[in-house]
């Protein structure tokens, strides 16, 4: 697929991950795959339930530790640490941090994976989380817009919905986003969730009025928009994964995940953009300045040709560090 098509990047998931030694090598040779334009190596690494690397990485807390504690320098601290033991297995981009606000009473697919009920103190810790990932080199991603904690369904498996007004996002859900975006956050992930106040047609993720007028246009996001996987069941209870494609950069993202474990799904989606080009349902000026952009987001983050990955003592000596460590208990202890 690589070599017919070129790809943005690659996503490991727990099925992808041995040992630390394994995963680098495994980083280094999808970069090898590279043309052009060097690759993304993306994790879900959040802490706490989602943290696709364990032990002997060092095993953070959930986001909502951060949020418990309050302190702007601990979230950098635990970001740069992040930071460090990701590069050095060569990864490059992490979807994390969630900024969905925690919602009591909420379906618990966001619950302690949120900073905080409050949005002023979300948008505090979001931006020193962010800015410190980003100076270690990792570039972040701030989901799920336009916020995801208050669904009663798990987008897994259905679509949500969000029934609050306009001015309710604005003051509350959005403000750790318009955070993010002025702390020049790489990537906001869409979330598979329908707001009927936005749209009451389309999950956000297809969703015109909130992808390109809200994100892009009216909160001035330059980074990458990302869409949540498309093989989740918000999407294909009423989509095929092809429609939903060419609907997302219809709708203006840039980026498509698509996370099952077999590429047929990732064929059938990309002659789709191919075959929407063709008979002019997509532009190429469109698909030209989705391009451009990741030109210009991974000008910041990667080079080519990708660094020889580390190994033995050298990458040992990087993981799980006392420091860590003693970082991932003090957070703990929130």
């Amino acid at each position: 697929m690589a070599r017919e098509w070129g790809l943005g990047g690659v996503i490991l998931f727990s099925r992808n991950i041995e040992a630390p030694e394994q995963v680098a090598e495994l980083a280094y040779d999808a970069q090898q795959l590279a043309s052009d334009v060097p690759l993304w190596v993306s994790v879900d690494q959040e802490g706490g339930r989602v943290a696709r690397l364990r032990a002997p990485f060092t095993e953070w807390p959930a986001m909502a530790a951060l949020g418990r504690h309050g302190d702007l320098g601990l979230s950098a601290r635990v970001a740069t640490a992040l930071a460090s033991e990701l590069a050095a297995v060569g990864v490059t981009l992490d979807f994390a941090p969630v900024l969905d606000l925690h919602h009591v009473g909420a379906d618990p697919v966001v619950g302690d994976r949120a900073l905080s009920d409050d949005p002023d103190q979300a948008a505090r810790l979001a931006t020193s989380f962010i800015e410190a990932l980003q100076a270690a080199g990792v570039a972040a991603c701030g989901k799920h817009f336009p916020g995801h904690g208050d669904t009663r369904a798990d987008s897994h498996h259905e679509l949500p919905v969000v029934e609050h007004p306009p001015d309710r996002f604005r003051a509350r859900d959005l403000v750790p986003f318009k955070a993010a975006i002025a702390a020049d956050v790489a990537s906001v992930m869409s979330a598979h969730v329908l707001y009927p106040a936005f749209d009451d047609e389309r999950p956000a993720t297809l969703s015109r009025a909130l992808i390109s007028e809200v994100l892009r246009h009216e909160m001035g996001h330059r980074g990458l928009i990302i869409t949540d996987d498309l093989e989740m069941g918000a999407i294909t209870a009423s989509h095929s994964v092809s429609e939903a494609a060419v609907q997302a950069f219809e709708a203006g993202c840039d980026t498509l995940l698509l996370c099952g474990s077999g590429i047929e799904q990732h064929v059938t989606a990309i002659e789709a953009l191919i075959r929407a080009v063709e008979t002019g349902r997509l532009s190429m000026a469109a698909i030209e300045t989705a391009w451009t952009r990741h030109e210009d987001v991974k000008a910041r983050f990667l080079t080519l040709p990708p660094r020889r990955p580390l190994s033995g003592a050298a990458l040992g000596a990087r993981l799980g560090t006392d420091a860590h460590r003693a970082l991932a208990e003090e957070l703990a202890r929130a």
